[in-house]
Formats: structure tokens, C-alpha cells, sequence
């Protein structure tokens, strides 16, 4: 959105990845990203760029469908309108850890025993696994066959987004139920999204009118131009987001973030993330984290040579792990305890609810006690 910071970060280069979407800006979000796609395309084109590479939305533009597919469309057509060849592809349900998409269908169908839903839910999709979304993106660097074209691309199914839910819910070993109800509203069910999931209430309204008609592939060009790109079906992408429920393999968007204090939902958890600044050397304070550890009977994780140190507990409605790290900045430093739980199904969700009280009184006082037992400089 700002013309003038791109001609640096496209300096010297060949082809430039187009992953941009304005969803979360609400109102009006649909003019903001022609907008940026104007400038972007008008960047590229006095910065030499001889190759972009989009990925939208797959939908039926010959169709009536909702403006959130719509804008994923015509923000194609809009880079397209540069001097820049584009390759676009077009994607619809995305599975995998991360995917806002998979996120939604991962928290509603881990905490609702009978999901209620609106009859759109019956309409079809062909989810496509993260890993093949990489793929294709990677191999349209190089293979030149599809040049400035435009692709559909999908798993090998095309299945409702009800059994979505449930082939997630089976992988998981949950059972999960379903109560269609017709003229749902989109803004309650946005609502009830952004309430029990890590989609924020602006993205999930643009998201649900997406439901309201198929997304499939009609057109399978892209098999044919990038056959090397071996399918995954939707179980099996399920199964590896759910073998990256370990705090050592999500993004940690919580970093990045100034506050002392920060709980999100993120990646398949419940996060809790604290952090105190501490007058005494990084060593002698990783030393009393891991003598309080071992005074609690704690089984841990420890990483001297990084200072930190993680500890896991198993239960049948999921599992919870609490890090604690010692870092050094420019002007002290700064012990972290980050607590994170992956509930699996509606008990697990029960548990974080009635815990996390407890856990935003006693775990301060955890992290106190820790600052206390470090023998001053």
C-alpha cells in the first residue's frame, strides 16, 4: 500500500511472488487490494521484473459468487494488466498448519460435538495440501511451459465441506455430528468463527460467503504443465499439521510482539506467552529455571547451549508443554515462560477454559519465583 517503499525490495530481482490479500482491513478491503496490486504490478515493471507469480482463489468467475473470491480474481486480472507476465494459481480450501482455511476446520471440529451450520456446508470443495501449494509455486520458478497462464489447482478429491470436518474429526478420533440450518447469517456465523478460532471475526465474514458456492477444479491444466507435482489427499495432509503439534515446529508470530503479556490461538493451540526482564546474567538465571524445574518433579527438555529449557505433559484431551527461555538483550535480560496447549476435542477445550484462570494467577508467580532464586550479581 505504500508505492514508495516497494522499488527497494524488488532491486535485482528475476521473479516476484505475489501473496497479498487485505482481508483483515474489513470494510472495504476489496478496493484496497486492487490497489495494492495497481502499485505492485507498476513496481515490477519499472524495476525490471521479468516474472510474477500469484496465488488467488479458486472460484467460477462466470459465476455469482461472494466478493471475497471475487477480489482474489480480479486482483489477477489486475497484476495482469502490468507489462509483467503473471502465472496465477488458483486455490481453494488450503490443508495445512497455518492455512486460515484448515485453522477454521481444525478449532470448530475439535470443540463442537454437533457443529451447527448453514446448508452451504453440503456445497463442494478440492482441497489442496499446503505442501503441493508450495510445490506448484516452486515449480512455476522454472518451468516455463505455463508462462503467464492461469491454473486451477486441487487435491485429487473433490468432497462437501461437511466431510471435510468430518474426515478431519476421524484422523483427530473424534466423532462429530452435524444440525444444517438454512439462512444462517454470515455475520453470526463470522462471529461464532472468530469467538472459538484464530480467525479474527473481519477474515471469517469474507471467508464464509466463500462457502456459498463450490470450489472446484474445472479446468486441470495444471496437471498436465506441472506433472512432476505428486497430489496429497486431504487425510494425509491432516495427519502431518497434526504431527506439527510441538512448539518447536509452529511459526512463533508471538516474538515479534513488545508486550509483557500475550495469549492467541495459533497452529492447533492455545498459546500464553510471558515475559520479565531480570538484572542478573543469562546463566546464573537458566540455572534457577532448571533447579525450580526439578524442585516441581517436572521431566524436562533443557538446551543449555540456547538456554532454554521445555516441558511436556501428556493427557487424553491433549497435550501441554511450557518453555522457558533466557535471552539477552541490548539492555537486560529477559526471562520468557510460554505455555502452550493443542486440546484434542471438546474436553480438551473445557480443560483450557477452566485451567487458563488458574494458570494467569499461579504462572506469574512461577516465573517471580524464578527471578527470586537467581543469585544477585
Amino acid at each position: 500500500m505504500d508505492p514508495g517503499s516497494l522499488a527497494p525490495a524488488l532491486k535485482d530481482v528475476h521473479t516476484a511472488y505475489y501473496l497479498i490479500h487485505n482481508m483483515s482491513s474489513g470494510h472495504g478491503y476489496t478496493k484496497l487490494e486492487l490497489q495494492a496490486a495497481r502499485n505492485f504490478a507498476l513496481a515490477a515493471e519499472q524495476a525490471g521484473i521479468q516474472h510474477i507469480i500469484y496465488l488467488g482463489g479458486l472460484a467460477d468467475p462466470e459465476q455469482h459468487i461472494a466478493p471475497h473470491m471475487r477480489s482474489r480474481i480480479e486482483t489477477g486480472v489486475t497484476l495482469r494488466e502490468g507489462m509483467v507476465p503473471v502465472t496465477e494459481f488458483r486455490a481453494g480450501v488450503i490443508a495445512g498448519t497455518g492455512s486460515i482455511s484448515f485453522e477454521m476446520i481444525r478449532f470448530m471440529t475439535e470443540l463442537l460435538p454437533v457443529i451447527p451450520g448453514p446448508m452451504w456446508l453440503k456445497n463442494k470443495a478440492q482441497p489442496i495440501a499446503m505442501q503441493n501449494v508450495i510445490d506448484y509455486l516452486l515449480a512455476a520458478l522454472d518451468n516455463w511451459d505455463g508462462h503467464g497462464q492461469v491454473f486451477e489447482i486441487g487435491g485429487p478429491e473433490v468432497i462437501s465441506y461437511q466431510d471435510l470436518m468430518l474426515r478431519y474429526a476421524s484422523v483427530r478420533g473424534i466423532k462429530r455430528n452435524f444440525v444444517l440450518l438454512p439462512r444462517v447469517p454470515i455475520w453470526f456465523m463470522a462471529w461464532g468463527i472468530g469467538l472459538m478460532t484464530p480467525v479474527p471475526y473481519s477474515i471469517a465474514q469474507a471467508l464464509v460467503g466463500g462457502l456459498s458456492t463450490d470450489s472446484v477444479v474445472m479446468h486441470n491444466d495444471a496437471r498436465r504443465v506441472y506433472p512432476k507435482v505428486n497430489l496429497i489427499d486431504f487425510e494425509s495432509a491432516t495427519k502431518d499439521a497434526l504431527n506439527r503439534l510441538h512448539p518447536l515446529k509452529i511459526e512463533r508470530v508471538w516474538d515479534d510482539v513488545n508486550s509483557r503479556v500475550k495469549t492467541l490461538k495459533h497452529e492447533g493451540f492455545f498459546i500464553a506467552h510471558r515475559k520479565i526482564r531480570v538484572g542478573m546474567s543469562p546463566e546464573k538465571i537458566f540455572f534457577s529455571v532448571v533447579q525450580f524445574a526439578g524442585k516441581m518433579g517436572w521431566q524436562v527438555e533443557a538446551n543449555e547451549s540456547v538456554q532454554k529449557m521445555l516441558i511436556h505433559r501428556s493427557r487424553g484431551f491433549g497435550d501441554e508443554w511450557v518453555e522457558w527461555c533466557v535471552s539477552r538483550d541490548a539492555i537486560s535480560t529477559c526471562l520468557t515462560q510460554t505455555t502452550f496447549f493443542a486440546p484434542r476435542g471438546t474436553r480438551g477445550f473445557m480443560y483450557w477454559y477452566f485451567r487458563y484462570p488458574y494458570c494467569a494467577f499461579i504462572f506469574p508467580r512461577h516465573i517471580q519465583a524464578i527471578a527470586k532464586r537467581t543469585p544477585k550479581e
